[in-house]
């Protein structure tokens, strides 16, 4: 019994391939070249004689393999060029959506001027304080695959704030509805964010990744080469290339997940320039209160 769940926790493990976003990029990179390459060598060292022997007369059909390995690699490259671009996309889209959610709740702090005290620092607050957890709570989590729900409540308080006040004048009818316009879009952004976190290829699509690099691989292993190390070198080459654009798509597969991931950076500028604004009128008023 203990065995079979050691083994079903490898298998695991092993199968989800997240693993790999915790080791630097340089190792991920080696270590999806190296696949290719151990299964390019032994596959070509494994089928040369046998390939030799299938041409019956030396390089009698080698045309003919270049051909098929051609129209491989063609309708191969478009895939995975069309599934690089896809992967990028996803990635700017996420990207985008930070970027967004810092821009709301920056136009958020300042549409908080016009509105009296207490109700101006009270809303204010709640802005830093969900920010801050944001950064410091949700995104980590997010980098794990697990989709952060904390933040939610720093949103209710600041609603319940929100709605607690009461505009007398028009001036502040006009402010509140603007506010309550981009408190909407921030929840819509924030939603998309955290949706954001599952965000990575299906699969089947990644198993014809794999398996369609695996295939235009073993195409050339029906080359008739009469230099060993040439016939090395080619595999070597060919396998490297590949390695690498699977590993630019692993990379960019999981937005939230390795080194290659979105930033806060966004979000931490804001929250340094919201902290500093604050800190600086709680000086100013302290200094106008001592006179």
């Amino acid at each position: 019994m203990l065995v079979k769940l050691i083994v079903k926790n490898i298998v695991y493990v092993f199968m989800n391939f997240f693993w790999v976003y915790d080791l630097p990029n340089w190792l991920f990179a080696v270590l999806t070249i190296t696949v290719f390459l151990i299964f390019g060598l032994f596959g070509m060292l494994a089928t040369r004689k046998v390939a030799r022997k299938m041409h019956i007369e030396d390089h009698s059909h080698n045309d003919i393999v270049s051909y098929f390995l051609a129209a491989v690699t063609v309708f191969y490259g478009i895939t995975l060029g069309l599934v690089a671009i896809g992967t990028w996309n996803s990635f700017s889209e996420v990207n985008n959506k930070v970027d967004t959610e810092a821009q709301i709740i920056t136009s958020l702090f300042r549409d908080l001027d016009s509105l009296p005290e207490p109700y101006k620092a009270e809303l204010r607050n709640d802005l830093i304080d969900y920010t801050h957890n944001v950064i410091t709570v949700s995104w980590p989590l997010q980098r794990q695959g697990i989709p952060p729900v904390q933040s939610a409540k720093f949103l209710r308080k600041f609603q319940g704030h929100l709605e607690g006040f009461e505009p007398a004048k028009i001036r502040d009818q006009i402010t509140v509805t603007e506010i309550f316009k981009q408190f909407n879009s921030l929840i819509e952004v924030r939603r998309s964010r955290v949706n954001a976190t599952f965000t990575r290829l299906p699969a089947s699509l990644w198993s014809l990744v794999i398996i369609g690099g695996l295939i235009c691989l073993s195409v050339t292993f029906f080359f008739d080469v009469k230099s060993k190390k040439m016939h090395i070198v080619m595999t070597c080459f060919f396998a490297g290339l590949l390695g690498l654009m699977i590993f630019l798509i692993g990379t960019l597969d999981n937005p939230f997940r390795g080194k290659v991931s979105v930033s806060p950076r966004p979000l931490e500028l804001i929250y340094k320039q919201m902290v500093t604004e604050k800190n600086q009128i709680s000086t100013y008023t302290s200094s106008i209160k001592s006179k």
